[in-house]
């Protein structure tokens, strides 16, 4: 499963340090419990289909995805509107779109295109009931964090 993992780690890390200059930190990965709650208020879904199927959720406060957008567009924003939305949109597309180019040995991979899941708590239903999902918890700036979860089940029998 690190095989897999990696690639969404590594990304992760280049895409925060080239678009908000920010250094991660990623934390141990574990797997997701999925019927426990999260402390999330948005998160980034893009479903993973092909020769693997799955997802790649990144979720966050608000506070955080207020903050990446402020530095992404260079504006000032107070709560979550479009803008925010669409930031938190495309660095799960960034992050999805590159780790698929790291899978490409393992899996020929399709990514959707992202959406948008917002609100205190929300619950996330992963597309497959056996698949195990990997979290991975980040810390960036001074202490604030956010979760990459990922789960893929091959379809191939690889």
């Amino acid at each position: 499963m690190e095989r897999y993992i990696q690639p969404f780690i590594d990304v992760s890390k280049s895409t925060f340090k080239d678009f908000v200059g920010a250094e991660l930190t990623a934390g141990r990965p574990y797997f997701l419990e999925k019927e426990k709650p999260n402390d999330w208020d948005i998160s980034g879904i893009i479903g993973l289909s092909g020769e693997a199927r799955g997802a790649v959720v990144i979720g966050m406060k608000s506070a955080l995805a207020i903050r990446l957008t402020d530095m992404l567009t260079n504006s000032k924003h107070t709560s979550i509107d479009d803008e925010v939305v669409d930031a938190i949109g495309e660095i799960v597309n960034i992050i999805a779109g590159n780790a698929k180019k790291g899978l490409e040995e393992a899996f020929r991979l399709i990514i959707s295109l992202p959406t948008i899941v917002e609100g205190p708590k929300h619950q996330i239903k992963w597309p497959h009931e056996q698949a195990r999902i990997i979290c991975i918890p980040f810390t960036i700036f001074e202490g604030d964090s956010f979760t990459l979860s990922v789960a893929i089940e091959s379809v191939k029998g690889a």
